[in-house]
């Protein structure tokens, strides 16, 4: 949470590329402590290093993604971010069944020195170079990007208009987002971070053998079923992104964590009452497994993707800390009281995270916007002029 309240300025200041060689900073620094720990104050310090470039990390990636990205392929693009963090975390369960966790520790800082080397051969975000006035590396990079080829007068030219407008408005604040003509923008970004943790998934990922457990299956065998139907949903989702649009993946993806949370609830409900004792697991495992390949399509990635397209790029530094805070505020909430919650009423629980999953299809019909083919210059100009008050403006 501390990463994220600085992401945004930290990003801002210094620039995409060298605020994710910072996060990468924090992570091996933190790695390495974990590895030579000799007391529990070194694990907690390495902890809370990880965690600090972490939630750097988890804002500046797909805001760098969407400023470097056409916008016929921007959600695809941005997705793979999500891949990679569900490949990682499947490599890590993996791992972790065979290797000690000093060693686990000590696999962690390979990735981080990876993107370092990485960082020295990408160019920095073109937008954020307009915007702090560097113009010939700017079109340099945007011309690296596309290719010696591609003419980008055009794009150039929308980029920098946009940036100069911006330019002229007065600097901003926090509270500054709360003005009428970003107001949607912060509903639908707040809102979708929200619905996202609060619909259960760090209560399925963190607790999910102990869930299996008291459902009456085997954990290993859930778990290793699991990690198989994540990487592909989540591939397939990365390839509808910019097929189907933002909106109805979003929708249909709520829709399946709700029936996921609804058969959980519902075996815990049947085993409460000793009814179907011998399918009640399988309703258990079904659940599970209808909830992470649901979550994998499109909850999972999806609004950090919306988030790092509806803000404008004045706004941006602000809005991605407040948006990134509400998204692992949530994440502790629902971890820390998962336990409780099901010590109170296991399938009660479940029904829960169901009804906040039936709302999100709710909220996603009636405030996101489509934002597929569509440039970042344009989503940031409607949604700055939406008012409540006033129907939303359809785009094709």
């Amino acid at each position: 949470m501390i990463g994220a309240v600085m992401s945004g300025r930290v990003t801002d200041m210094i620039g995409r590329k060298l605020a994710m060689a910072t996060s990468d900073f924090f992570c091996i620094v933190g790695w390495l402590a974990i590895f030579f720990a000799k007391g529990v104050w070194w694990l907690d310090l390495g902890r809370l290093s990880v965690g600090y470039g972490i939630g750097l990390l988890s804002y500046i990636v797909p805001v760098y993604i969407a400023e470097i990205t056409p916008k016929n392929l921007r959600g695809g693009f941005t997705t793979v971010n999500q891949l990679m963090i569900c490949c990682g975390s499947s490599l890590a369960f993996l791992f972790g069944t065979f290797l000690t966790w000093r060693t686990l520790a000590l696999l962690g800082v390979f990735p981080c020195l990876l993107q370092l080397v990485g960082l020295l051969f990408i160019p920095e975000s073109p937008r954020w170079l307009a915007k702090v006035g560097h113009h010939a590396r700017f079109e340099a990079a945007l011309q690296s990007l596309r290719g010696k080829e591609t003419d980008i007068s055009l794009e150039a030219e929308e980029i920098k208009d946009f940036t100069e407008t911006l330019q002229r408005s007065p600097k901003t604040t926090v509270l500054d987002l709360f003005q009428k003509k970003y107001l949607h923008s912060v509903v639908v970004g707040v809102g979708l971070m929200v619905f996202q943790q609060f619909g259960g998934v760090n209560a399925v990922c963190f607790y999910a053998s102990a869930i299996f457990v008291s459902a009456g299956f085997s954990s290993d065998i859930g778990s290793i079923a699991m990690v198989i139907i994540q990487i592909p949903m989540t591939t397939l989702g990365v390839f509808l992104m910019d097929v189907s649009g933002r909106r109805p993946l979003l929708m249909i993806s709520a829709a399946g964590t709700c029936l996921g949370c609804f058969l959980v609830g519902m075996s815990f409900l049947f085993k409460g009452h000793e009814l179907l004792m011998n399918v009640n697991p399988f309703f258990a495992l079904v659940g599970i497994l209808v909830f992470t390949g649901s979550f994998s399509l499109g909850m999972g990635g999806i609004p950090w993707v919306i988030m790092s397209e509806i803000f404008p790029i004045n706004m941006k530094a602000s809005a991605g800390s407040l948006v990134t805070l509400i998204s692992w505020f949530g994440s502790w909430i629902v971890s820390y009281a998962f336990n409780f919650l099901m010590a109170w009423n296991s399938a009660g629980t479940f029904f829960m995270f169901a009804t906040v999953c039936g709302l999100t299809v709710l909220f996603v019909a009636k405030l996101v916007p489509e934002t597929k083919d569509r440039t970042l210059e344009e989503i940031q100009a409607s949604m700055n002029s939406f008012s409540l008050g006033k129907p939303r403006i359809q785009h094709p």
